[in-house]
């Protein structure tokens, strides 16, 4: 029996009803079993960002000491927003807007500004998806042509990374090849940098690096310029493979993370072995794992952890709530919260040994430090690690395997901003959406839109509008601010004791009551002081180095103000629909103890009750026909 059926409006009408009533509309489909759902949230929140974010962020801010704010930030913004969101999501069975409709009219904005943000990285993130594409094609050629200095797009200042690595002290700054010609060398050959991998440098002349620079990006001074084609071809192919993927919802997605949440850990294993048997790999371990608590005093390493916490548990975009409003009213939601939580966290320590193995290994055959050769987002992908995998026996085979990995961890998190931002639409519009056929119909919409904005990244000057995206449409002020409104609604406006008893009802008992002071003070109390830290330490968006251009900064600034923009203006539509229950909750929704307050404070009513009770003799019996069978 589905969930809408199992609910009853409430006979005191304690909240506005929002459009058609559930039973006029098609009912939403169910995860098949938790294995589909467990799976689908592995994916969404196990990504790329496991792998290029939190190592380089662990070493930057003082190793194994980094774990202290970080595992904090996991206690106190984490798994508190983590749990609000999922079980939001299943206490609703709404997407991420009409479920903050139906929970506070008032802030259905909330729901729409993170959709907005999806919208974005449903454009966008999908490149570094063609482009991983792109590089795995080529892993087949044997030599890999990042290796050599022989292709077209090489320039006349290329120098092997081969010759460079097995003979180092030869490519040293001090050391003179004019024995060989007595030929005079140039007064600048000792200012040339041949393995300057970090971000923001100046341009090196590896073959690794002409590859990115020449090959794929191809950048040009035009503004945008003319479209790779190739490139083109990559971006559609990861589109075809996101369409049928999701096409069918739930259905088609609960059985494709069968392979792609499964496959990349025992790839990452592989990974993991061989990158620990390299030359240097003890000394890239030991950058990465020794503390230096002293960096604890530095703010950054704090701002780090939070933001570390915010990407890597997928918060704030949907997707969440998304995923939990599949399941069943009496999953076990806080458990599960609990364990894909600590999963995340041990995804990306141990991802983390892959990484800094590659850096110990690039370090000690360059005679190289840690901090010349240590990067992170995708120069470490498209760059660092293909130069490392590029002079191992068998390069091949540990390139295309790399990519792989790569490949199956970003198409996870790609099914998850589609299914968000159609899941959002489909409840929004359930009349017209729900009907057989529409859903594929929408899905294709959302790709084929996306499909032709995409290629504005993949052009000759496409890495500016990319980067201008990622800074300002993709920003982590954006998500703080929609996190801190999440928690201040929850535990103030519609009620931290009400939403305690919303879970306790679905699960059974009551969370930790440490989580209900994280929604009401901890929580919101640390995402006001980033917000403040970031307002204060961040300067205008760089591109190599120089600001953008005025006309870039406007639209920067668009892409920043408007997802946050959507909160305002639903707020004027709530009041303009409905001024006398802009905060009330949706009728249809179960409230097992309306007698209740919704909010107390040291055992003193902050919040009286909205409503008399609305559970019937019939409505429990419902509720006891949704459990779930045990061991399900």
């Amino acid at each position: 029996m589905t969930e809408e059926k199992a609910r009853e409006p409430s006979a005191a009408g304690v909240g506005p009803d929002v459009g058609p009533r559930e039973e006029e509309v098609p009912p939403r489909g169910k995860w098949a079993n938790s294995k589909e759902y467990l799976l689908s949230m592995t994916g969404g929140i196990i990504g790329i960002g496991n792998l290029w974010l939190f190592p380089y962020a662990c070493y930057q801010h003082g190793g194994a000491a980094f774990l202290i704010p970080y595992f904090l930030f996991v206690l106190f913004i984490g798994g508190p927003l983590f749990l609000l969101e999922t079980a939001l999501g299943q206490y609703t069975n709404e997407g991420a807007v009409t479920a903050w409709r139906k929970i506070c009219p008032m802030f259905e904005g909330v729901g729409i500004a993170s959709q907005v943000t999806v919208f974005y990285m449903n454009s966008y993130f999908i490149v570094i998806l063609a482009w991983n594409i792109f590089y795995l094609i080529h892993s087949f050629k044997s030599p890999l042509p990042w290796s050599t200095c022989d292709n077209e797009w090489n320039s006349e200042l290329c120098h092997s990374p081969v010759n460079m690595i097995a003979n180092p002290h030869l490519f040293s700054t001090n050391t003179s090849w004019s024995f060989l010609n007595n030929i005079t060398l140039p007064d600048d050959y000792e200012s040339i940098q041949y393995f300057n991998l970090t971000e923001g440098s100046e341009p090196d002349n590896t073959p690794v690096e002409e590859f990115w620079r020449n090959r794929v990006l191809r950048m040009s001074d035009e503004l945008l310029g003319k479209v790779h084609w190739d490139l083109a071809l990559c971006l559609l192919l990861a589109w075809v493979i996101c369409y049928f993927c999701t096409w069918k919802g739930i259905k088609s997605i609960g059985k494709v993370v069968y392979f792609t949440a499964t496959v990349p850990y025992l790839l990452l294993l592989i990974l993991f072995f061989r990158a620990v048997t390299l030359p240097g790999a003890s000394q890239g371990l030991l950058y990465y794992l020794y503390p230096e608590f002293g960096r604890l005093a530095d703010p950054f390493a704090w701002e780090s952890a939070a933001m570390c916490v915010m990407h890597t548990y997928a918060t704030c975009q949907g997707v969440l709530t998304t995923l939990g409003s599949y399941n069943k009213y009496n999953r076990n939601c806080y458990r599960d919260c609990m364990a894909l939580c600590c999963l995340s966290c041990v995804t990306g320590i141990f991802a983390g040994f892959i990484v800094f193995s590659v850096f110990g290994f690039l370090a000690h055959v360059q005679g190289l430090d840690m901090y010349d050769v240590a990067t992170f987002g995708p120069s470490l992908i498209f760059k660092a690690v293909p130069l490392a995998l590029s002079v191992l026996p068998g390069s091949t085979f540990w390139t295309v395997l790399f990519f792989l990995t790569v490949f199956l961890l970003a198409v996870d998190s790609q099914f998850m901003f589609t299914e968000s931002l159609a899941t959002a639409i489909t409840d929004m519009f359930p009349r017209h959406l729900r009907r057989p056929g529409a859903r594929e119909v929408l899905v294709l919409v959302i790709a084929v839109v996306c499909f032709l904005l995409g290629l504005t990244f993949i052009t000759e000057g496409g890495i500016i509008p990319f980067r201008i995206v990622d800074g300002y449409g993709a920003n982590g002020s954006i998500f703080l601010f929609i996190a801190c409104l999440e928690t201040i609604i929850i535990g103030w406006v519609y009620g931290a004791d009400r939403f305690y008893d919303n879970i306790e009802d679905m699960i059974g008992y009551r969370p930790n009551a440490v989580i209900k002071y994280c929604w009401m003070f901890i929580t919101p109390l640390i995402f006001v002081l980033l917000l403040m830290f970031r307002m204060i330490t961040q300067s205008s968006y760089l591109e190599h180095g120089s600001r953008l251009q005025s006309v870039d900064s406007i639209v920067g600034f668009l892409l920043f103000v408007t997802p946050l923009m959507c909160i305002p203006v639903f707020i004027f539509v709530a009041l303009w629909r409905n001024p006398q229950n802009m905060t009330s909750p949706s009728s249809d929704l179960r409230q097992a103890r309306p007698h209740k307050p919704v909010l107390t404070l040291c055992k003193r009513t902050i919040f009286k009750s909205q409503g008399p009770p609305v559970g019937t003799t019939a409505e429990r019996h419902e509720k006891i026909m949704m459990e779930e069978p045990i061991g399900v």
